[in-house]
């Protein structure tokens, strides 16, 4: 039994949610940092610091796991290349800095998420 496995809903039936922060995590590999909402972000950053961490071991297994979560091929190869500049770093490979910036529609207060530079 999965017990105490919280995860944000962030409005969306399972598979849009899974599609929605699979699109972010490989938005966010590919540009270096991007604009969304702060509960989006949380999720992204998950994820993204697990695929980083699993391809500092570059193997067959690692980069089949990339290629399910990552939309793009171009987006797996940088991440691999990503894993071999924060190889000394054991985590916190991205930041999130909040906007004085609302969503026009919604209110919804937005931040960009971006990769840490060494």
């Amino acid at each position: 039994m999965n017990h105490g496995i919280a995860l944000r809903k962030l409005g969306f039936y399972p598979s849009y949610r899974k599609s929605v922060l699979r699109n972010l995590a490989t938005s966010l590999i590919l540009n270096g940092r991007i604009e969304t909402t702060e509960a989006r972000a949380k999720e992204v950053r998950r994820i993204v610091d697990k695929l980083i961490t699993k391809a500092k071991d570059d193997n067959l297994n690692t980069r089949r796991y990339a290629h399910s979560v990552l939309f793009d091929k171009e987006a797996v190869y940088k991440l691999f290349e990503l894993a071999k500049e924060y190889k000394d770093r054991p985590g916190g490979y991205t930041r999130i800095l909040k906007l004085a910036k609302f969503r026009r529609g919604d209110g919804t207060p937005l931040v960009i998420i971006e990769l840490v530079k060494e």
